[in-house]
């Protein structure tokens, strides 16, 4: 395990509208910003346990997923370490469970990285489709602001590709702690 290794993970399958919400986030930080060589933005899409290595390297790990737990479509969410196994019981997608297997072997191997989950309750993730639902799509960027807001916590700096972070901190969403 790298200590200063940060890995923002977005998972999901693109195919099925809503399900890739964590995907189309990972893809817009990396057309947003640009970050320091300890931070990772991966695209994790549905490889599941496949994920081990990566996520067992790094400190600090940041799940971005769509993720159903029985509240209104676009409802956010952060889930922190301590609170998954909790919150997420009942699983809608392969990759999660993955996910979930591959995060307990990195705790049987001794490397858990601290982890959050963030996420938002999807539409729809069962039309194939590569768009995500309007509602859905106008949370990317509130989400985008959470994982900001993350590295932040982590003392992580980044740069807008058009320009330089301001010290103010992200401001399109008002990204609030306290999710339900």
């Amino acid at each position: 395990m790298n200590r200063d290794q940060i890995l923002v993970l977005g998972v999901g399958n693109i195919l099925l509208s809503d399900e890739g919400f964590g995907v189309h986030v990972v893809n817009r930080l990396k057309a947003l910003y640009g970050f320091p060589e300890n931070v990772c933005i991966m695209d994790g899409g549905v490889l599941g346990l496949n994920l081990l290595g990566p996520i067992s390297e790094a400190a600090h790990l940041i799940v971005i997923d769509a993720i159903r737990n029985r509240h209104p479509a676009g409802t956010l969410y952060r889930i922190e370490s301590r609170d998954i196994p909790a919150r997420i019981r009942s699983k809608n997608s392969l990759h999660q469970i993955d996910l979930l297997e591959a995060l307990t072997l990195c705790e049987a191997l001794g490397n858990v990285p601290e982890t959050i989950i963030l996420g938002v309750e999807p539409r729809d993730i069962e039309t194939m489709d590569i768009h995500l639902t309007p509602e859905i799509a106008a949370k990317v960027d509130p989400i985008v602001d959470c994982v900001l807001k993350e590295l932040s916590r982590l003392n992580v700096s980044w740069q807008e590709k058009s320009g330089t972070y301001s010290e103010d901190g992200p401001s399109r969403s008002g990204c609030r702690d306290g999710f339900p």
